[in-house]
């Protein structure tokens, strides 16, 4: 993932190191670790090369716009809508302006300087001194191209961006827990048809584990089931739009990720009063029956196309009865959180053409292009997921093979896809009657145990499927990287992969193993953080920690 230089051989490859001071190396970017002073995940490195990769793209898809007049024509809707000392002529430069408003050490945004073309300033900003003048002696051991490309910051990120409206082409915010609390200066920092690039590490917030913390953060209720790392994403989701909408802007996600032990968003922000209308029809509620896998969803509002106008009425329900169709069960009811689609899959498709063509490029290629691999065989308008063998789990039965169950599907006239999210995830657009259908026939070919007629799986079992499932080998039935062999869900390369303990936290207290925490010398784990990883204290200081 990273190579690290004694100062011995960093001094003959031209590059002057401090006394007591290591080099590490990601891709193009290096810094300097002394000791425990400097923290180095190796996990996020998924999550700067995939930016990267991003941001690459945007950039041609920026200079496509510039000249094909779309992006003049969107930045025609800001006046008058926002800000309007937005720019001014001194802030201009020769290509995108980035901000990461939580650098760190700046390990990321040295990579966006040297690595991503057509950037024209990457302004690196962190409320820590110490961090800051870390910062400065990377951006100056990267040599004379990162100095011209970078400016330090020293402030507080929510500052920062308040202050900079629409000045930023890019803004990428990768803090340690939730990034809510930097969400309304973020949607008015980037300019116009920009890119937002955000991180949330607090799953278990996200996944349901702690709802009221979730409602209060998000504003949106999860459900701890098996399609809660996609509901994360969608609330996340959702709590970027509502902040948007305030200021009359909306956004057009682009990608969005769950990865190891985190969620990453790419979503791009555009100013239009009248499309700030259709939020409401963007987003749904989820009703999650208690004694089974089936749920239903319901969007919160709804648009009305009548004669040459549009009406916008909230949404029709009830979406269920006012018990589970399939068990008698209650229903557990979550959101509101993003309906439309999470993906452009012409952005997925052109991003992983593209890391696929450049892989020494990246040092996590073969983990990026697996994860986008995955998301580029998802159903885009088909929302959530339910997992193989938790519903085969509830009656007590024996899984097929997830070709089998697909071909049952497509034989019935449904479409169905993997996930990104759960290697065991199923999405379709087939209704639960249909999906609890073919899995009483496969059942009555794989008998099981008898049931508890009164139980979730006796009642499940007694009905007779209406539908004839057919598990005949199906056309589409295997995905298109299973036939070609390339590799969706890869294993983590080495122990302990995951978050890291915050910025000043013994390194003993944190060691719940022989194994070393990760650092490239494999020395114990320091306590200063390499890329964005903050958290917010109960006073409202946003702090970086390591993770």
């Amino acid at each position: 993932m990273a190579d690290t230089e004694d100062p011995a051989t960093a001094t003959t490859s031209g590059r002057l190191v401090p006394d007591g001071y290591k080099v590490l190396t990601e891709g193009k970017g290096s810094i300097l670790q002394k000791g425990n002073d400097v923290f180095y995940n190796p996990a996020q490195v998924v999550n700067r090369d995939i930016s990267i990769a991003v941001l690459r793209y945007f950039v041609k898809q920026r200079q496509l716009e510039e000249q094909n007049g779309t992006a003049a024509k969107s930045r025609t809707r800001v006046k008058g809508a926002v800000m309007a000392n937005a720019v001014t002529d001194a802030d201009k430069v020769d290509g995108i302006k980035i901000l990461e408003g939580l650098a760190a050490s700046g390990l990321r945004s040295i990579r966006y300087a040297l690595e991503v073309e057509g950037t024209g300033r990457v302004d690196a900003n962190d409320l820590d001194s110490d961090a800051v003048e870390a910062m400065k002696r990377n951006i100056q051991f990267n040599g004379a191209e990162a100095e011209q490309r970078m400016r330090p910051l020293q402030g507080d990120a929510r500052v920062v961006m308040l202050q900079s409206p629409l000045a930023y082409d890019a803004v990428d915010l990768d803090p340690y827990g939730s990034p809510t609390q930097l969400l309304d200066g973020a949607v008015q920092a980037v300019a116009e048809g920009g890119l937002l690039l955000v991180t949330a590490t607090d799953m278990a917030v996200l996944c349901g584990n702690n709802g009221e913390a979730c409602w209060g953060k998000y504003g949106s209720y999860p459900l701890h089931r098996a399609y809660c790392h996609e509901m994360a994403l969608r609330i996340l989701l959702a709590a970027i739009e509502g902040h948007a909408n305030r200021y009359k802007r909306h956004i057009v996600p682009m990608m969005s990720l769950s990865v190891d032990f985190y969620v990453r968003v790419f979503v791009r922000i555009y100013t239009s009063p009248a499309a700030v209308k259709d939020a409401g029809s963007k987003l749904m509620y989820v009703y999650q029956s208690q004694g089974c896998d089936s749920f239903y969803t319901q969007r919160v509002g709804r648009k009305i196309q009548k004669n040459n106008g549009v009406k916008y009425m909230p949404g029709v329900g009830p979406a269920v009865p006012q018990q589970c169709p399939e068990t008698g069960a209650n229903f557990l009811m979550g959101g509101p959180f993003w309906a439309d689609p999470i993906h452009n899959m012409d952005w997925v498709n052109g991003i992983l053409e593209s890391v696929k063509a450049n892989k020494e490029l990246y040092p996590a290629s073969n983990k990026v292009i697996s994860h986008l691999t995955a998301v580029s065989e998802e159903l885009v308008d088909v929302p959530l997921y339910f997992s193989l063998h938790d519903v085969c789990k509830t009656v007590k039965c024996t899984p097929p093979k997830a070709d089998v169950l697909r071909s049952a599907l497509i034989n019935a006239g449904y479409r169905v896809s993997s996930t990104h999210a759960n290697p065991l995830g199923v999405k379709t657009d087939a209704p639960f009657s249909a999906v609890w259908d073919i899995i009483r026939c496969w059942v009555q070919d794989h008998p099981v145990k008898a049931h508890d007629a009164d139980s979730y799986a006796g009642k499940l079992l007694a009905k007779e499927p209406e539908l004839k499932a057919d598990f005949s080998r199906a056309q589409g039935a295997a995905s298109n990287a299973k036939a070609n062999k390339v590799a969706r869900f890869l294993p983590n390369p080495e122990a302990n992969w995951g978050p890291k303990p915050k910025h000043g936290r013994p390194v003993k207290a944190q060691a719940t193993s022989d194994a070393p925490l990760i650092t490239t010398d494999q020395d114990a784990a320091a306590n200063k953080v390499v890329d964005g990883s903050h958290t917010q204290t109960a006073n409202g200081t946003i702090m970086h920690a390591a993770r």
